[in-house]
């Protein structure tokens, strides 16, 4: 599931919130497992890198495939890195006296800048192929479970803002939207 020379790629730019939409409709079915693919992947962990991110959906970058990169630290700390191609997402129940949902601080390089406190399940999974159509498995908890669970969001077209009362992310939205520096009005 990982690919050497991940970081390889060329960075593309991150689409935002409302400018491109891909980013809110459901992505498609990856098909062809072939040398774009694995370029899109590269160029897909380079982006994230390059934004400072933990987790990064193909339609962040504008391109319309059901495929996520990940590179987040899950409950122990432990760096969960990987990428999944045409993800089902499971979400699944405590073991050994863990919560079975966690509310904490939740951001996306879509909506840059502001964060606001979302509930997601503790424990999740992904299956999915590879590049080259052979199947795969991420299973997480924590910040990396979150983080599974917000990239497939991504491709099904939901945002995490999505998921908030509507005055919040109006209020959010308006802060990603402003100037570098400058304050909202």
């Amino acid at each position: 599931m990982r690919l050497p020379g991940r970081y390889d790629g060329v960075a593309r730019p991150i689409v935002t919130y409302g400018s491109n939409e891909v980013l809110h409709r459901p992505t498609a079915p990856v098909t062809e497992f072939d040398e774009r693919l694995r370029r899109l992947v590269l160029d897909m962990f380079a982006s994230m890198r390059e934004a400072d991110g933990v987790g990064l959906a193909a339609n962040q970058i504008g391109v319309d495939a059901r495929v996520f990169v990940i590179d987040c630290p899950d409950a122990r700390g432990e760096d969960v890195v990987g990428y999944v191609v045409n993800p089902e997402l499971t979400l699944l129940g405590p073991a050994d006296g863990e919560p079975a949902e966690e509310v904490t601080e939740e951001g996306c390089l879509s909506v840059p800048g502001p964060y606001a406190e979302l509930a997601r399940t503790f424990r999740a999974r992904v299956d999915g192929v590879d590049v080259k159509g052979r199947a795969v498995s991420i299973e997480a908890t924590g910040m990396a479970a979150r983080c599974l669970q917000h990239e497939v969001d991504h491709l099904d077209g939901v945002v995490y803002v999505d998921r908030l009362p509507a005055e919040l992310r109006e209020r959010l939205l308006a802060e990603a939207a402003v100037p570098e520096g400058e304050l909202p009005a």
